[in-house]
C-alpha cells in the first residue's frame, strides 16, 4: 500500500513540476514554530500525514493542520527523500489550535485515539521510520503531559502491546509539498484514501470521546 501512496504522490509531483517554469522541485520551507496571537501549535507523527491531518482538523478547537516533516537531519527534505528512510524525518502534522477550546493534553488523546502506538516504524500498511509514532514537545510542561499520557496508557489495558511512541523536542518542521496539503479533501476517491485513510478516520470516530466539527 505504501507503493500505491508513493506512486500517487509522484504523479501529483510530476504534474506540479511540469507547471514549474524552471523544471525544479520546489523546496520545502521551514515553518516558524511561533503560533499566531491567542493560538498554540503542537506536532504529532502518527503514520501517513494524509490521515493524521484529516483527523486533527476534524476536532473542535483545531484551526488547521499542516502536513510536513520533523525529527530528521536533512534541511528542506522532499517527500521522495524522506521515503528513502535515510533522513530521520517522520511524516508529521503541525496543528494550530485554540488553547481556550482544546488543550495540548486533549490533543495527545486525539493522537493516541487515532493510530496504533505499538507498531515500531509502521502504521497500517506503511512501513519505515518515516511512519513511526512520535510525540513532539516544545516545553517542559508539554513533555510532562506526554510522559504522563504514555505512562497512564501503558499501565492500562488499552493496548495489548507495549507503547513504542518516541518523545522528541520539536526542533524544526518543514511544510510538505502543496499536493499533500488537505489531500483527502481534494482526493476522496484516491485508492489509498479509500482503502486506508477513510477506514482509519471512521475507526477514530468510534473510539474518540471528544467533540468533532459538524460535517465529520
Amino acid at each position: 500500500m505504501k507503493f500505491v501512496k508513493i506512486l500517487s504522490a509522484s504523479i501529483f509531483a510530476l504534474l506540479i513540476i511540469s507547471c514549474n517554469t524552471n523544471g525544479q522541485v520546489p523546496k520545502n520551507n521551514a515553518v516558524k514554530l511561533v503560533a499566531p496571537k491567542g493560538k498554540a501549535i503542537a506536532a504529532f507523527a502518527s503514520g501517513c500525514f494524509w490521515c493524521s491531518e484529516h483527523i486533527f482538523e476534524a476536532v473542535i478547537g483545531v484551526d488547521s493542520a499542516v502536513s510536513g516533516y520533523a525529527g530528521g537531519t536533512a534541511v528542506n527534505p522532499t517527500y521522495e527523500l524522506v521515503n528513502t528512510e535515510t533522513t530521520g524525518h517522520a511524516e508529521t502534522v503541525l496543528v494550530y489550535y485554540n488553547p481556550k477550546i482544546i488543550t495540548y493534553e486533549e490533543l495527545v488523546e486525539v493522537f493516541f485515539s487515532s493510530h496504533d502506538p505499538t507498531t515500531p516504524n509502521q502504521q497500517g500498511p506503511d512501513r519505515g521510520s518515516s511512519y513511526r509514532s512520535v510525540l513532539f514537545y516544545q516545553t517542559d510542561a508539554e513533555k510532562t503531559i506526554a510522559m504522563n499520557a504514555i505512562k497512564k496508557i501503558s499501565s492500562s489495558n488499552r493496548f495489548s502491546k507495549p507503547i513504542v511512541t518516541e518523545l522528541a523536542t520539536l526542533k524544526a518542521f518543514y511544510r510538505a509539498e502543496e499536493y499533500h496539503q488537505d489531500f483527502i479533501a481534494h482526493n476522496p476517491n484516491q485508492s489509498y484514501v479509500r482503502a486506508v485513510s477513510i477506514p482509519r478516520f471512521e475507526k477514530f470516530k468510534k473510539t474518540y470521546k471528544g467533540k468533532l466539527k459538524k460535517g465529520y
